[in-house]
């Protein structure tokens, strides 16, 4: 007895050795950050909400090593005003650097706003933005980007916004980020150049965000860049809510483990009890349902769908998982699509093996999305647009009695390319077949 006992934990070391040995990388492997200095001028400037909501905003910048006497100057049609900024000097790996936060509140709708930072007597240039018309609320958003260094999330962006000037706000799933290093922060600013110094940009946290380990940890400049989560934090999650309008918007971070995701169910069900808003949306980094594999997430799922539905939220935007695809729930008597509707959208330029689940109603593989979502009288309409040439892709209407589906009039398009001697991509690739068959997709 003895022996087998023996036998059966040299298996299990074994396997166990074979694959931390396999998932290393996956589980342990930070990418290295290269040693770098700030520069002693205002940069990285980022508009966001702040802690009042639709009639607040946040300022954040970076400048120099070390904190020095920081404002910024706020100029509307009257007046220029002089705001104090808070700072803070953060080391990561391989540098250091000193964020600032300024805080705008009380501002007023149709106002038009010039703002600029100041740091040791250097200014940056003059920034605007304005509150729009709250009477109805647009926002764009995207799943991970993740963007390659000098690669094409700026054009991306700012064709959608061409598109679409209404857009009051982004919205981002997580991964706005590749990884937590300075390079890829610079990346990050630069696909945003010319959109987050105007229009606010909101972000969750995503699992690229975090630096790996056996516990995960996400580094304080997230917070000090994304400033509104200063101030919202529940210990150390990651949480927002923001009123706009008659949309209430509940941000989550789904990369926690269990016991911090039992303190945000707690959160959650508190916001959500407490809401009025006619419109709830929940924006969280790892799909509720996902199309990469059913067993996947179940956590999270665990811990927030039934809110979800309990509380009656509209609308879930989820990331992570590199496709499109969207999730109508359906009356289980009738099969008439009722909300919740969920949809996962990325930005990337990586594209995953996914699986095409008879939960969901629409699927895209191939390119990059990003989405609209817009109040219209008792409607909250959502459409998707394939990034890489600005097609509509998804229609979604949904009201507080049904969800009408435009999409399934819109062709699916499912694109892969194999790599040659890859079996999992040769298995895709058959997967998608089938799918294509079975839906009539030329």
């Amino acid at each position: 007895m003895r022996k087998i006992i023996t036998v059966i934990l040299v298996v299990l070391f074994v396997g166990l050795a074979i694959l931390c040995y396999l998932r290393w990388d996956v589980w342990f492997g930070n990418l290295p950050e290269e040693p770098y200095t700030t520069a002693n001028v205002p940069h990285r400037i980022l508009l966001t909400f702040g802690d009042d909501g639709a009639n607040s905003r946040n300022v954040s910048w970076v400048s120099g090593e070390t904190l020095q006497s920081s404002f910024l100057q706020l100029a509307d049609e009257q007046d220029t005003l002089q705001v104090s900024a808070d700072g803070e000097v953060f080391a990561s790996r391989a540098g250091q650097a000193a964020y600032y936060v300024a805080r705008l509140n009380n501002l007023k709708p149709h106002q038009l706003y010039n703002y600029r930072v100041c740091t040791g007597g250097r200014y940056s240039d003059w920034h605007h933005f304005s509150l729009s018309d709250l009477r109805q609320t647009t926002f764009l958003y995207v799943g991970d980007v993740q963007d390659t260094i000098a690669g094409i999330a700026n054009q991306l962006l700012k064709a959608a916004f061409r598109h679409h000037p209404e857009a009051q706000f982004l919205v981002c799933g997580g991964d706005l980020t590749e990884r937590p290093t300075d390079a890829y922060w610079q990346e990050t600013f630069d696909g945003l150049d010319s959109i987050g110094q105007s229009l606010p940009i909101l972000t969750v946290t995503g699992n690229h965000d975090y630096l790996k380990g056996l516990i995960y940890s996400l580094e304080r400049r997230f917070s000090l860049i994304h400033s509104y989560f200063l101030n919202s934090m529940v210990g150390e999650n990651q949480v927002y809510t923001m009123r706009m309008n008659d949309v209430q918007l509940f941000l989550l971070d789904s990369n926690r483990e269990f016991f911090y995701l039992f303190t945000q169910r707690q959160w959650l069900k508190k916001q959500l009890e407490a809401s009025d808003a006619k419109w709830k949306i929940v924006v969280l980094h790892h799909p509720l349902y996902s199309i990469r594999s059913k067993n996947n997430n179940l956590i999270q799922r665990w811990m927030f769908d039934d809110l979800i539905r309990e509380y009656g939220v509209d609308l879930v935007l989820q990331a992570h998982e590199h496709a499109y695809a969207r999730m109508t729930n359906h009356d289980e008597k009738l099969m008439i699509p009722t909300t919740p509707v969920y949809t996962v959208s990325h930005l990337s330029p990586k594209n995953y093996r996914i699986e095409f689940s008879s939960l969901f109603d629409k699927f895209g593989s191939g390119s990059r999305y990003y989405q609209k979502i817009k109040t219209s009288g008792d409607d909250l309409i959502l459409t998707a647009y394939d990034a890489m040439t600005q097609a509509l892709y998804d229609s979604v209407v949904i009201s507080k009695s049904s969800v009408m589906d435009y999409g399934l009039n819109i062709p699916e398009v499912i694109e892969f390319t194999p790599v040659p001697g890859n079996k999992k991509d040769a298995q895709f690739a058959e997967r998608i077949e089938a799918y294509k068959q079975a839906k009539g997709i030329n």
